[in-house]
């Protein structure tokens, strides 16, 4: 019998995929997030991630998504039913998730935001807020009920250092670093400067903020593609943790048998 779950998340520029057998996480992998692609093509590439793992596709009994990108949800819903036999759940207005959402319009709330609260909430209680580094930078306000209070939404790293260079015809494209420096001695270090200490500057300021309002108890999570840059810093995260998305959306499937 077909224990496995397959678990995937679309964001606006990459697909996490994530297999679990029970509670474990046997495999992760990150795609490009292609709009175009076909039911088959994603096929392809999936089978050949679980064979370079060692895996076969006949493990799969469960299929969980979650999608920020519209064209993606259907052909993914496709190919669950097409290659694995399954007919997939997908995250959205109507799924179980044991979160109460207090946003205005709940149905603004994007799926991988209501995932991750999920997966917080049955790590690290609450109060609570998470913060995820993806094309767009997210921070999450969790009540201590588990209630998804809302929250605060920035351009992504990556999309302000294109948006730099497209911009500034003599300006190159860089690496995303953290300098030792806030002081760069050339073009380059003065970007990473620039970028890294301005986000560490968002970002400190966004979470005191939050902190201010939902009291000096509340825990920091983050997560996302791009944590990496801020992994060192002990001063503004009191838990990091690149799996959270997949982890909601394990028990998100969970509760909806």
């Amino acid at each position: 019998m077909s224990t496995s779950l397959l678990a995937i998340d679309v964001g606006n520029t990459q697909t996490v995929i994530g297999l679990f057998e029970g509670e474990e996480k046997k495999a992760s992998w990150r795609l490009g997030s292609v709009a175009r692609r076909t039911p088959d093509e994603l096929a392809i590439l999936i089978e050949g991630l679980f064979r370079l793992s060692g895996f076969d596709l006949g493990i799969v009994g469960r299929v969980v998504i979650s999608s920020v990108v519209p064209p993606l949800g259907p052909t993914l819903e496709e190919m669950a039913n097409r290659y694995f036999g399954v007919t997939p759940l997908v995250v959205g207005p109507g799924t179980r998730t044991g979160i109460s959402i207090k946003y205005d319009n709940p149905r603004e709330v994007g799926a991988d935001r209501i995932v991750n609260a999920v997966a917080g909430f049955k790590q690290f209680g609450g109060p609570l807020i998470i913060v995820d580094f993806g094309t767009a930078i997210t921070f999450d306000a969790i009540s201590p009920a588990g209630e998804y209070l809302g929250g605060a939404i920035s351009p992504g790293f990556g999309v302000s250092l294109d948006a730099l260079v497209e911009r500034a015809a003599r300006l190159p494209r860089i690496e995303p670093a953290a300098p030792t420096s806030i002081i760069g001695k050339n073009t380059v270090h003065s970007i990473q400067s620039g970028m890294y200490f301005g986000y560490k500057g968002l970002i400190n300021g966004i979470v005191a903020q939050m902190r201010a309002e939902l009291g000096e108890e509340t825990k920091v999570v983050a997560t996302g593609g791009q944590i990496f840059l801020f992994s060192e810093d002990e001063n503004i995260f009191d838990h990091i943790n690149p799996d959270l998305t997949l982890i909601g959306l394990r028990l998100i499937s969970e509760q909806n048998p």
